[in-house]
């Protein structure tokens, strides 16, 4: 999933922002995305609020430099989603296994 411009401008607006890093940002959030896809699962940003949260959070410490205090900040969070995924996963394959 790209980051669209409606994501874009609300974590500019998030971080009192000009336009004037829009690329940058857009590859901060990129990147942010992706890590936290591989952490926590498929998320789609534009979907689930609890991830985009994340997402942003995540892109503020990259932007602030500071990516390092990330993982042990928001650890609970990063669970979280990982095992609602897992148990979301969980209950469509045995969903799928009944139907069978």
């Amino acid at each position: 999933m790209t980051i669209t411009d409606e994501i874009l401008k609300e974590f500019k607006d998030r971080m009192h922002l000009g336009d004037d890093e829009d690329e940058s940002l857009r590859r901060i959030l990129s990147a942010s995305n992706t890590a936290l896809k591989r952490m926590c699962g498929e998320y789609d940003i534009s979907i689930d609020e609890e991830f985009k949260e994340l997402v942003f959070e995540r892109s503020r410490y990259v932007y602030n430099d500071a990516l390092e205090y990330f993982n042990d900040n928001f650890l609970s969070n990063i669970n979280d989603l990982g095992i609602a995924k897992a148990l979301e996963e969980i209950v469509a394959e045995s969903d799928t296994d009944a139907i069978i």
